[in-house]
């Protein structure tokens, strides 16, 4: 699936028993791409870039659980890029830390630039200490911090539900009504969704406050 803003290449790829989706993303014109959370099936995205007439150029990672990234090691053996994932899930994961030198922290306001367009990262800790989401011309991929419906769940290790309020309350609930939400699994009717849409009706942007939210996410009374 294609979005519709010709000023950037944005493809979404349904993978995996549990319904990941995987980005490819990078400027419309050119061939330079970028996958978003490689997992489940490396042939699958290899040739969905070789459809597009696309070059991979670097890996982002929304947080490291393996169902986002399981396809990495085979992604490396087939293609020498950087990986970039957020400075804290660094220090998380010892998973990540195995990816050695071709890995590059990135920061809460970090860009890469895609011909005219800019990605920024948005750290938004929460589901995991350093789960980002990615803000490119107007739409944000959104990884395990929110679904259109729902989001990530805070009782994993590493996971904190104050801070996915904050990451909510303080950065998601800031971006403006046109964007457009990119989540990391295929848990809704559909694939993607205004942010206005999502702001009307994700139960988990309704709590007025910090409490209310963690009682109502970790089962408290």
């Amino acid at each position: 699936m294609l979005n519709a803003d010709p000023a950037f290449y944005l493809r979404q790829l349904l993978l995996g028993p549990m319904e990941n989706f995987v980005y490819l993303t990078g400027p419309e014109n050119g061939t330079d791409a970028w996958v978003i959370d490689p997992a489940w099936d490396v042939d699958a995205i290899d040739q969905a870039l070789l459809d597009d007439g696309k070059t991979l150029k670097g890996a982002l990672i929304t947080h490291c659980h393996g169902d986002h990234i399981n396809g990495l090691p085979e992604l490396l053996r087939r293609h020498d890029i950087p990986v970039y994932a957020q400075k804290a899930e660094i220090q998380f994961s010892a998973e990540l830390r195995k990816v050695g030198d071709a890995l590059i922290a990135t920061d809460a306001g970090d860009q890469l630039l895609f011909g005219d367009a800019k990605l920024k990262f948005l750290h938004t800790p929460g589901h995991t200490p350093g789960s980002q989401c990615m803000l490119v011309n107007g739409s944000v991929i959104s990884g395990d911090t929110l679904f259109i419906n729902g989001c990530g769940r805070c009782d994993m290790k590493g996971g904190n539900a104050e801070d996915m309020y904050r990451s909510i309350s303080n950065i998601l609930l800031g971006l403006p009504d046109t964007t457009r939400l990119y989540p990391g699994h295929d848990y809704a009717e559909v694939p993607s969704a205004s942010w206005n849409e999502v702001k009307a009706t994700n139960p988990y942007l309704q709590f007025s406050n910090l409490k209310s939210f963690v009682d109502d996410r970790m089962g408290g009374g």
